[in-house]
């Protein structure tokens, strides 16, 4: 159980979508601007990840009934919450990166 959310939630494209969601206008982004918006990531990737969060209850998808039809997505409000832990991680990481550097440099000198 917590492996495979924590397999989804610590993939790159997981973690930019929720982060990309919470920095569109109005939190709603259609799927065109999130592959803008997700630089190198592929239609199908994308799909695959929307989906997933979706399954998760991390992000809501609504259809509009138009020609031709508009999607729409938007983080819910388990989503949302994953933002103060991803800030916490992230601050993690700027503060200890230069530690984090140092060890890789000095594993790679082993050769």
């Amino acid at each position: 159980m917590v492996r495979e959310l924590m397999g989804k939630l610590g993939d790159k494209w997981s973690v930019l979508l929720v982060v990309m969601l919470a920095k569109a206008p109005g939190q709603r982004a259609r799927f065109s601007e999130l592959q803008r918006m997700l630089t190198g990531i592929s239609q199908r990737v994308l799909t695959t990840t929307l989906r997933d969060a979706e399954r998760d209850g991390f992000v809501a998808r609504e259809v509009f009934a138009e020609v031709p039809p508009r999607v729409e997505y938007e983080l819910t409000e388990l989503g949302r919450s994953l933002l103060g832990p991803m800030e916490h991680l992230a601050r993690w990481i700027g503060e200890h990166w230069p530690t984090i550097a140092a060890a890789r440099e000095r594993f790679d000198r082993r050769g």
